[in-house]
């Protein structure tokens, strides 16, 4: 895989991570795109394993949030099934690495590598900018 694959795949994962009741967190739905399975078919191995998913790992969006969301995220267009028909789940960043268990292709492992990579990119992001305003203040 070439440099620039592995950067639009980064980018386009970092594009879908949401900060959600001070969580970053990515969707199901997105998420079942990236494992390659149906959004049900992932939801149904999270609730056959649900001890593996504590609140921490693991949310269901509320009513508020979901709409909230679905004003935001622009790519969403009107029509029938262009929407998820429920209220998504939210996945941290350890809820990501369970999903690997669960779902166990190789393909699947590959998938949450790559998600917590992205993950641990973005917290070293946040962290460097904090460190250049608090450089920034100093002087």
């Amino acid at each position: 895989m070439s440099v620039d694959t592995v950067k639009s795949a980064a980018r386009r994962i970092q594009e879908k991570i949401y900060v959600i009741r001070g969580h970053k967190v990515m969707l199901s739905h997105d998420l079942a795109k990236l494992y390659e399975v149906a959004p049900k078919v992932l939801i149904q191995a999270v609730k056959r394993n649900l001890e593996r998913f504590p609140d921490d790992f693991m949310f269901q969006l509320n009513e508020i949030e979901f709409r909230s969301l679905r004003s935001q995220i622009v790519t969403l267009e009107k029509g029938r099934g262009r929407y998820p028909n429920h209220r998504p789940y939210a996945f941290t960043e350890q809820g990501v690495a369970m999903l690997s268990a669960v779902l166990r292709s190789h393909s699947a492992i590959q998938v949450s590598i790559a998600i917590i990579r992205v993950f641990v990119r973005v917290r070293r992001m946040i962290s460097d900018d904090r460190r250049l305003a608090r450089r920034i203040d100093e002087l």
